[in-house]
């Protein structure tokens, strides 16, 4: 429905702080078979492949200092910690949609919570409201050569990217 109404290829943003996604964090659905409950969630690859075996995927790495990365981790750690306090704004969605901006105490959309933590720690910066950033914003966003495509193309393919550099590391999960 979200895809229909903003009309984009991409619906999702989350932040990963490695290469492999084992550590990926975003405000979305706590279980992907179930869209109902929702809020600040550690992403699991496998488990969306369970749940949307079709989704398409396009990542990107945002250029950062190692300070700023240390603070991004310790702050998302933190917020998982404390997942259970942050929730979806289903409001928000229809402020979205008029241009207005709107913030309920810990209530974010995906795109609105990473937009606001990236621009908290001076790593990205968009030029409107935390609130009225949307997933285009994310695909669409070029600043001095800071992004760089790093895959672009079906989840399957993804788990299949990930399960090859894993072979590497016994101790790795493997993917789908």
């Amino acid at each position: 429905m979200i895809r229909k109404v903003i009309r984009i290829n991409y619906i999702h943003v989350a932040l990963s702080l490695d290469k492999d996604f084992q550590e990926a964090y975003s405000v979305g659905r706590r279980n992907p078979f179930i869209p109902f409950f929702s809020g600040f969630e550690k992403e699991d690859i496998h488990q969306i492949f369970r749940a949307f075996p079709t989704a398409r995927y396009k990542i990107y790495a945002i250029r950062c200092t190692d300070k700023q990365k240390r603070k991004l981790a310790s702050r998302l750690r933190y917020c998982y910690r404390q997942r259970f306090r942050y929730h979806y704004c289903i409001i928000g969605l229809f402020y979205l949609l008029l241009g207005k901006p709107f913030y309920q105490l810990n209530c974010y959309t995906c795109s609105s919570f990473i937009a606001r933590i990236l621009q908290e720690y001076r790593i990205v910066s968009f030029p409107k409201h935390f609130s009225l950033v949307t997933p285009r914003d994310f695909y669409e966003y070029k600043q001095d050569g800071q992004q760089d495509i790093l895959f672009e193309g079906s989840l399957r393919e993804l788990c299949l990217l990930v399960n090859a550099r894993r072979l590497t590391d016994p101790r790795a999960r493997s993917c789908c």
